[in-house]
């Protein structure tokens, strides 16, 4: 790869200061680092032999960080029910009979959508993650992966933590570093307390993360207190599942004063999922909060099945709607903590802020170039006083990305993938789907009540 210098009207940093450079540019170099961010006047100087793409009508900011994502092929079909009857309903039998081709095609179809709409990075919870490394290495993305672990007899049909650990020797730091595995719980309730245990060992062995759900629900927090007569995050530390070199959790809805004090203290990343948590009508998680302790949160579009897409620009103006709507302030959650949750932020709560989420120099050149000749981002006020960062993050949407560059590499252009025939990826998963929802409805035939076998039996009539 040549070195190359990105040229547009707007340069939006998100490093220390915010900063935003007018008519700016960035040179990046062979490795796929960002080697100099300056005005493009001074760049272009200093690099006069290096080809420049400009970008015109388009501001050039950091790739969003996806902080809790699920791959999967159930979008539309998953409805209407709270987090827990949803799971035992829909989204448990879809694990008993998923396979290995169908969870490598939902995330070649979902790392394609992420790509598309200015995700350059995704933490991926799912299952049979050979695939999903595949996909990841193909496509060009940064991922975490994060197999849906269960070890627990009543869960026995998710990944194990030795599949987890094969995942780990086979693939972490694979694509020229871009992928991470880390290990997963889908939740302390899915694992035993030996489990526990060996997922903080594994993570410490080979100094990956940790990543598992906390705290999603009203249900979560009382069936903690039930079996372990604390809370959900006191819970965690108490059994050592705090204790991992990195630990991310997803949701954090129905947190107190102390666990915000716990997570803020051991240094835990949280990722908010405000879409998924209005869908399912989990809650509002108190951002705020965790923000003012010191806590690093960053934003996550949750799964396919829970929000119904994988659009971080919508979960970014949903962030700050919610917290507006559920404190009754028009003041809370500014556009500029929201836009920090979704770049920067979210690389500090995966441990990755020193390689990603802010344009500074040493820095892997993962970035984006979103439109501003659209009736979204207009008008168009730059500068420090302007309006750019609350048009990012109340009008702009995902097809309003023009450009996706991940280490270097531009992987979509004109608003086009171009690591991938996007038409084929389409046609696969649905293909595949079919299928896959005859399998989940003969399981839930022989198995289920006749409740959930209705509701199976309508999403399969519906393909």
């Amino acid at each position: 790869m040549n070195s190359l210098i990105l040229h547009a009207d707007h340069l939006l940093t998100m490093d220390g200061g915010n900063a935003i450079i007018a008519d700016g540019a960035v040179l990046v170099a062979p490795d796929g680092r960002i080697a100099q961010v300056a005005p493009a006047a001074e760049v272009m100087a200093a690099h006069p032999h290096v080809p420049v793409k400009r970008l015109a009508n388009r501001l050039l900011m950091p790739g969003l960080v996806n902080a809790h994502a699920h791959s999967g092929l159930l979008r539309g079909t998953a409805e209407g029910l709270p987090v827990w009857e949803w799971l035992q309903q829909y989204i448990d039998p879809m694990h008993r009979v998923v396979s290995p081709q169908d969870a490598e095609t939902a995330s070649r179809l979902c790392y394609a959508e992420a790509l598309l709409s200015g995700t350059t990075t995704v933490v991926d919870m799912w299952r049979y993650m050979h695939g999903s490394a595949r996909a990841a290495n193909d496509l060009g993305i940064r991922a975490v992966l994060v197999p849906y672990v269960a070890e627990h007899p009543a869960h026995d049909y998710f990944e194990t933590l030795d599949t987890n650990e094969a995942l780990i020797r086979d693939w972490h730091g694979g694509a020229g570093g871009r992928i991470q595995v880390w290990v997963g719980l889908e939740h302390m309730f899915y694992a035993t307390p030996d489990a526990w245990k060996r997922a903080i060992a594994i993570s410490r062995h080979y100094g990956v993360g940790f990543h598992t759900h906390s705290n999603e629900s009203r249900f979560d927090v009382e069936e903690t207190q039930r079996r372990h007569g604390m809370r959900p995050i006191q819970a965690l530390e108490h059994f050592g599942l705090l204790d991992a070199p990195q630990v991310l959790l997803a949701h954090c809805v129905w947190l107190d004063d102390e666990e915000i004090a716990i997570l803020a203290r051991r240094g835990i990343g949280v990722a908010h999922n405000p879409v998924s948590n209005m869908k399912l009508a989990s809650g509002a998680a108190p951002v705020e909060a965790l923000l003012a302790a010191g806590v690093a949160v960053g934003l996550g579009t949750d799964g396919e099945k829970e929000n119904n897409n994988l659009d971080m620009f919508e979960e970014m103006k949903t962030s700050s709607l919610l917290a507006k709507f559920s404190r009754l302030d028009a003041a809370a959650l500014d556009a500029w903590s929201v836009c920090r949750m979704a770049t920067i932020g979210g690389a500090r709560a995966l441990g990755l802020d020193a390689q990603i989420g802010s344009i500074e120099p040493g820095k892997m050149a993962d970035l984006i170039a979103v439109r501003t000749d659209t009736p979204r981002m207009t008008p168009l006020l730059g500068g420090a006083g302007g309006n750019l960062h609350h048009n990012l993050v109340h009008a702009v949407q995902g097809g309003d990305v023009d450009m996706t560059m991940v280490a270097g590499r531009i992987l979509v252009d004109g608003g086009a993938l171009c690591s991938a025939d996007l038409q084929a990826l389409i046609g696969d998963a649905n293909r595949a789907v079919p299928d896959l929802f005859r399998r989940r409805a003969d399981w839930l035939r022989e198995n289920a009540t006749v409740d959930a076998l209705r509701e199976a039996a309508g999403a399969s009539s519906a393909t």
